[in-house]
Parts: C-alpha cells; sequence; structure tokens
C-alpha cells in the first residue's frame, strides 16, 4: 500500500499513483477532501468514473454519495461450479452458447413474461419485494412492469455470461459458470434522480465537484435514498440469481449429467453500513468488492483473458475491499478508434463468443492485465481458482 496527502485523510492506494490518469487523480483528492470522509482505498483497477472513480472504496461518516455507487446500483458478480470437466463440453460450443441466448435476454432485450420465481431456487420474499416498489421514487412508478420483464436479462456493456475452464491446481479444466449484471434499467433511473437531487442540496453548493454530491443522514433526502438504494441492491441480486437458474438450465439441456453448486455471489457497486477504526460508517463500493476475512469475491479479466475466484484476508487498510476486475485502461470510444473486428478476434481466439464492431469497445487490450492486477493486491486477498472462459455471451 502507498499513501497520498492532499486531503482531510490520506488516500490509501494499491495502484501505482503515477499510473493514474490526472482526471481520476483529481477525483480522488476531491474525495479524500470532503467534509464527511473518514477514509479513501484505492484499488489496482483504478480508472476515471462520473463523479468518483472506479476502483475506489469511500467510508464516510453519516452521509453517502450516489455518484460513489454509480448508476448501476448492485452491479456484481455470480460464479457457480460445476461437476463437469472440460472432456464433458460439445465440441461445438456455439451451440452452447446459443441456448444461454436463447434462455437469457441480451442487450436492450426482456423477457416477454416475467420469468416465474418457481425457477429460481434458494430465493423466496417474492411478494413482499415487489410490493416495496410502490414506495420507490415517484419518477418511477410507470416503470415497474419493465422492472418485472427485465429481471432475469443481462443488459449491455461490459457486463458478460460465460463458460469457463479452472486452471493448475488439482481441479485443471473443471467448469464454472459465470456472470456480470447488475440492476438494469430500474437501477439506472433511480441512481440518476437521487444524483441530480443531491446536487441542488445547499450542504453540496461549495463542493469542488457537484458530481460528489451527498445525502447527510437525518434528512428526508437520506431516508428516501437509502430505501431506493437497498431495493436496487437487492433487485440486482434478484436478477443475478435468476439469470443463474437460467443458464444452469441451459446447461443441463445440453449436458444433463451436470450438477451444480452453490453460487458465489457479490456486489461491486454498492453501499454498506459497516465498522471500521471503531467507529460505524456508510462504506461506498464503486468498482470494488467486499474482502472480508474468508469472504469469498469474484474478479474478472477481460472477455479474453480469464478471471479469478478469490477469498479476501480482511485487510483493514482497504476498509476490507479488493478490485472488482481488471479495470479499463481506455475509454470505450477510445478503443473504438484504436481497434477492429479483426483485432478483437485475433485476441479472443479459442473463445466462442461474438466478434464484431459492435462490441470493440470490450477487446481485451482495453482493459488493463487481470494478473497484474490480481498480484498487485496480494495483502488484500488470496486466489482461490483461476479460470479461463471458452464460451462468453455480451449484449
Amino acid at each position: 500500500m502507498r499513501t497520498v496527502e492532499g486531503g482531510r485523510v490520506p488516500i490509501r492506494m494499491w495502484a501505482d499513483p503515477g499510473s493514474i490518469e490526472a482526471d481520476a487523480m483529481g477525483q480522488l483528492r476531491n474525495a479524500a477532501n470532503l467534509p464527511w470522509i473518514h477514509g479513501v482505498a484505492v484499488m489496482p483497477d483504478v480508472h476515471y468514473g462520473k463523479g468518483a472513480t472506479v476502483g475506489s472504496v469511500l467510508a464516510m461518516r453519516e452521509a453517502v454519495s450516489p455518484a460513489a455507487v454509480g448508476v448501476d446500483i448492485g452491479c456484481g458478480m455470480s460464479a457457480v461450479r460445476t461437476s463437469l470437466t472440460a472432456a464433458d463440453l460439445p465440441e461445438d460450443l456455439g451451440r452452447l452458447r446459443r441456448r444461454i441466448e436463447a434462455a437469457v435476454p441480451v442487450g436492450f432485450a426482456m423477457h416477454r413474461n416475467p420469468v416465474d420465481p418457481e425457477r429460481v431456487p434458494g430465493t423466496g420474499g417474492w411478494d413482499a419485494f415487489w410490493a416495496r416498489f410502490s414506495e420507490l421514487h415517484p419518477g418511477v412508478q410507470p416503470l415497474r412492469e419493465r422492472a418485472q420483464h427485465q429481471l432475469g436479462s443481462l443488459g449491455g456493456g461490459n457486463h458478460f455470461i460465460e463458460v469457463c475452464l479452472e486452471r493448475g491446481g488439482p481441479d485443471e479444466g473443471r467448469v464454472w459458470l459465470m456472470l456480470h449484471s447488475g440492476s438494469r434499467g430500474i437501477g439506472n433511473e433511480l441512481a440518476k434522480r437521487h444524483i441530480d437531487l443531491a446536487r441542488g442540496l445547499p450542504h453540496n453548493a461549495d463542493l469542488p465537484d457537484p458530481d460528489l454530491a451527498v445525502f447527510v443522514a437525518g434528512t428526508p433526502e437520506m431516508v428516501a435514498y437509502r430505501r431506493d438504494l437497498f431495493w436496487a441492491q437487492e433487485y440486482a441480486a434478484r436478477n443475478r440469481a435468476t439469470m443463474v437458474a437460467l443458464v444452469r438450465s441451459a446447461v443441463a439441456e445440453e449436458l444433463p449429467q451436470a450438477s451444480f453448486e452453490e453460487p458465489i455471489s457479490c456486489h461491486h457497486n454498492y453501499v454498506a453500513e459497516e465498522t471500521h477504526d471503531g467507529r460505524e460508517l456508510l462504506v461506498t463500493r464503486k468498482g470494488a468488492i467486499r474482502a472480508g476475512a474468508g469472504e469469498l469475491g469474484i474478479i474478472p479479466g477481460s472477455m479474453g483473458t480469464g478471471s479469478y475466484i478469490v477469498r479476501g484476508v480482511g485487510n483493514p487498510a482497504s476498509f476490507e475491499s479488493a478490485s472488482h476486475g481488471a479495470g479499463r485502461r481506455m475509454s470505450r470510444r477510445r478503443a473504438k478508434k484504436t481497434f477492429t473486428a479483426r483485432d478483437l478476434a485475433a485476441q479472443t481466439a479459442g473463445v466462442e463468443c461474438r466478434k464484431d464492431a459492435a462490441v470493440v469497445d470490450e477487446i481485451p487490450s482495453a482493459y488493463k492485465d487481470v494478473d497484474e492486477v490480481v498480484r498487485a493486491q496480494s495483502d488484500l486477498v488470496e486466489v482461490v481458482a483461476h479460470l479461463k472462459q471458452v464460451v462468453c455471451v455480451k449484449g
């Protein structure tokens, strides 16, 4: 860990300060100067984001910044270890990919009818969950039906579903299922409304960056945000659980002998109420996972490189956090200007996936090296399994 001074609190860094773009460093210094800040931790996948950097952890006293969560509230990962091995997979992986794509809508698509909760084992309380929708921000009330139809769908951008093989160790070749998604359109709508509201509050008038505007404890605005935030985080978790169930069914249709272990799941855009340094704090992780001692997490790479299952060591310096992935090293716009579909095909050789111009912005070269990112946080997590995808579904 390195520290950078220049704020109310030092910035604790698991990245080389000299390698971080100036705009991102400016955001980190702005966060470190917030009146409510208790601490800032920066993960090795850090890069510029709207309001707050992706790959940052903000621990705050009786305040929370909705931009430090991001607009995809509750975005995160799920992974499932299966009984299958590489030898069980069909020679035609394209057929397996098509089965998954038929089961889970991607991009802007959604389910024609909401997914039956009976298809999602291990979850309950659906009636109570949807009953709370009427308590959310008035501006999203017309979106209930869309939210119901989108639950169990992937979305686009960097969201994905993968079939992976374990690399090295006694379980070489074991098949894993993995997916990355969040709270879909409803989380985005809630986040934008609260970010806009926070910007207009008087106590935020003199902040160096209006996008870092906060809600403070004891106010109606904070009560409303926490209500909507925690609902959206639950929606994201239920969305991933639904997709896990759908993907498992798709794989079982192709490979009936498959059995599946319990999923590993973690948010990486969220708020949690936690105690650190003897104080009760609101901890915001934007592009970071919780890595408490013994807790399992997922650190994915790009669509052609691989991912890691990790176990947290509970390092208090990082507020028990770790990175959420490889992290981008160039913007989507720059990636599209720099690379072609031919480059994408070359960099995803051996992976059954889309290789067209529409997903060039997800090319592996647009991301940092996930192996280096994991090595940079050896005091935050230990590696449980190293995975390499053979099928990747993107929106």
